[in-house]
């Protein structure tokens, strides 16, 4: 049997999203084995972390300034916002750097079962970065669900009566997909979705 301390180590890992109690012994294995190289790196990184997080004023992302180096890069452009579920959804976004706009985290999406309202979510904050003016489009990127597509309906009504062009990702096959291993949803999106060829 393991000591306490590592017993506790272990849940506290096997809290971590993907990871459930076998993958964290094996976490903790892997860092008592090399506790000499891998564990202060760790623990420093960790506790940096937990001194210099915060949550960007401008648009939620999770940095170690406010405004985030998003907001505050000058390469960027100002007139294009994205806006996303939460902060998960941008870093996936930015990290194919397909999108050179600026984003807007809600922190979360409509839902009524779980008693998340409009009021719950950074949608006021939305459209009052849009009221100041100086954005174009807003595109919505909302996951593909019914609570993402009620949240992304949801906010384009919202902004109807600001003159900003509303975009959203589409949604359909992926690529290298093969039509009979995709579910109904997703073909019928992509029928919805089709376009002119060429």
């Amino acid at each position: 049997m393991a000591s306490q301390e590592i017993e506790t180590l272990t849940q506290a890992l096997s809290r971590l999203p993907g990871l459930g109690p076998r993958s964290a012994r094996r976490a903790v294995l892997w860092l008592l084995k090399r506790r000499d190289a891998a564990l202060p790196q760790l623990v420093e990184a960790l506790a940096a972390v937990q001194d210099t997080l915060v949550e960007c004023g401008t648009c939620g992302n999770i940095d170690t300034r406010d405004p985030c180096g998003i907001c505050a890069d000058p390469r960027r452009d100002a007139r294009s916002l994205c806006v996303v579920e939460d902060v998960s959804d941008l870093w996936a976004l930015d990290r194919a750097r397909l999108f050179t706009g600026r984003y807007h985290v809600l922190g979360g999406r409509l839902s009524a079962l779980d008693g998340i309202r409009p009021e719950d979510l950074a949608i006021g904050t939305l459209i009052a970065r849009v009221a100041a003016g100086g954005i174009d489009e807003v595109v919505l990127a909302m996951n593909a669900t019914l609570e993402g597509q009620t949240t992304a309906h949801y906010i384009a009504e919202r902004l109807e009566d600001y003159p900003v062009r509303i975009t959203q990702l589409a949604h359909g096959l992926p690529v290298g997909g093969e039509l009979d291993y995709l579910d109904e949803g997703t073909l019928a999106q992509a029928l919805r979705a089709r376009r002119p060829l060429g």
